[in-house]
């Protein structure tokens, strides 16, 4: 298996971007069109990676109706590194294959990051990469550290031992035979992320710490404490990106 990623780990790396969600527990705009200061939240999320050394293209999918207004103001805003912007589906498997139907045939690696994460550091990216070329895919996660209960009309009932319980994060690296396998598969239900998938071949998946700012902007209190949070973070990526240039 080792010697097989070996062989896989030369190409080019690519990030793809499901951005055609509909976002509707926000309510509102969609929220990865939302402005998160003073650029939308796409585009804020995008220029993580775009900046990135080890990253060589972006293709982000969008709602179809937005494909043309989205490549022109991403043309406009000066992100570089977008390959293409297509058509994403209903559901985030679907615009994660309608990005990989694009991919150019040398990229050998592929990270899959959600629209809505926009508080990603590079050292992140970094070690996500660095670990896929080794074991073949791998993941951020962060262990989980509240006492979690399952809940029954409205009842509070037993509680889930937390041991070994992460939550997944984004981005998702992947060998692109690996992801492109995984996403050819037939019959099978809807899976939560691309983990799932390829788990369901059978591949491995390394777990890459992840960080709790790396939260998915899901409700109106994560849209809240975004923007609270911006101001000072665009200082320390900032900064990031200073050091390793």
């Amino acid at each position: 298996m080792t010697e097989a990623v070996q062989q896989k780990g030369a190409g080019r790396v690519a990030v793809l971007v499901p951005a055609a969600g509909r976002g509707s527990r926000l309510g509102g705009p969609r929220k990865q069109f939302r402005r998160l200061g003073g650029r939308p939240l796409l585009e804020q999320t995008l220029r993580a990676f775009a900046l990135h050394p080890e990253v060589d293209g972006l293709i982000v999918a969008v709602p179809a109706d937005r494909v043309k207004q989205v490549a022109t103001s991403l043309q406009a805003a000066g992100i570089p590194k977008v390959w293409q912007v297509v058509a994403g589906g209903r559901t985030r498997q679907e615009s994660v294959q309608a990005a990989l139907a694009a991919l150019p045939p040398d990229v050998a690696l592929v990270l899959v990051h959600d629209a809505v994460r926009p508080f990603i550091l590079p050292e992140q990216i970094s070690a996500v990469i660095e670990a896929t070329r080794r074991v073949g895919a791998a993941a951020l996660a962060i262990p989980e550290a509240d006492t979690v209960r399952r809940v029954r009309d409205g009842l509070l009932g037993e509680t889930v031992p937390r041991a070994g319980l992460y939550r997944m994060q984004t981005p998702q690296g992947f060998r692109r035979d690996w992801l492109e396998a995984a996403h050819r598969q037939p019959g099978e239900a809807a899976a939560t992320d691309d983990v799932e998938l390829v788990q369901r071949l059978g591949y491995p998946v390394a777990c890459v710490p992840g960080s709790s700012f790396n939260f998915k902007i899901t409700t109106a209190e994560d849209w809240e404490l975004a923007q609270m949070l911006w101001p000072q973070w665009e200082t320390r990526l900032r900064q990031k990106l200073t050091e390793n240039a």
